[in-house]
């Protein structure tokens, strides 16, 4: 019999066994498991502004933390190796809640290192959310930070158990044309809520990567930048310059003069526009 996973947007219906599109969430005797809990991929200290959070805790370390899977299926990810992988693609290092807060904790105590806490980035963290909840709660409880880099596609059901741990978040928001969020894999309502949501609830910062030929036009420009500002004109976005990557080596760079022209458009109508990746 199936069981329906209720994670994200996708529902997938998966067969007793069964693996759903994300790689990180298995059917195991009726009841959806999240496959990847704990198993790392991942794990380096980096400098906050690498998340990108620009105006959160500037000039801090945080320990950044990734599993494997993801919902969406973006050409060009630069993560793909474990983004798309699942459990049998390689080796990975099995880690409970506990020592992961207490290595961040170590990290902490080291004056030199700096650090505020873990984030949960490289792949698509909500995939496991679970692991997310268990560790951000151990985290909190040693007097650090909570940090989620995420597409935002995941349920309210889900965002609801995490805000209460989460004290900020990096979210894509990858256009703002629902037909190019379905190429992804996507859908941007799912991500419009998402954003919406936790903007009330903590720290957030939006990230798009231009991609030439795709999410580049002013108009959509304009069009996100007006939604952010009915939100908050205060929340930073970040406009990034796209590389060939994964399946989508056969364009150029970003032109760097396209992505400012963008910047000032967003500029327009939101007081913080960063231009990253040039």
């Amino acid at each position: 019999m199936k069981t329906v996973c209720q994670v994200c947007m996708h529902h997938c219906a998966l067969e007793p066994g069964q693996t759903g599109l994300c790689r990180a969430r298995k059917n195991v005797g009726g009841e959806i498991i999240c496959e990847n809990y704990g198993r790392i991929t991942s794990l380096a200290l980096d400098p906050v502004e690498k998340k990108p959070l620009r105006d959160f805790y500037p000039g801090s370390m945080i320990l950044s933390v990734g599993s494997y899977g993801c919902n969406l299926r973006c050409p060009f990810c630069q993560n793909h190796q474990i983004s798309m992988a699942d459990r049998a693609s390689f080796d990975v290092e099995k880690v409970s809640p506990k020592e992961l807060a207490d290595m961040a904790l170590i990290w902490k105590e080291q004056k030199k290192a700096g650090n505020i806490g873990v984030a949960y980035t490289y792949n698509e963290p909500l995939v496991g959310w679970e692991f997310v909840r268990d560790t951000a709660r151990l985290v909190r409880e040693y007097g650090m930070r909570n940090v989620l880099v995420t597409n935002g596609t995941a349920s309210q059901e889900v965002l609801e158990e995490l805000l209460p741990w989460i004290d900020a978040m990096n979210i894509d928001l990858k256009g703002f044309r629902e037909e190019y969020y379905r190429k992804l894999g996507g859908d941007l309502e799912t991500v419009k809520a998402f954003i919406t949501r936790a903007a009330k609830s903590c720290h957030v910062e939006l990230t798009t990567l231009i991609v030439p030929g795709e999410n580049d036009s002013p108009e959509d420009m304009e069009a996100q930048a007006q939604w952010i500002f009915g939100l908050r004109p205060t929340i930073p976005l970040h406009i990034t310059r796209f590389f060939p990557r994964h399946c989508m080596r056969d364009r150029e760079p970003t032109d760097i003069e396209q992505l400012y022209r963008l910047a000032r458009i967003a500029g327009r109508y939101l007081e913080k526009v960063y231009v990253g990746n040039v």
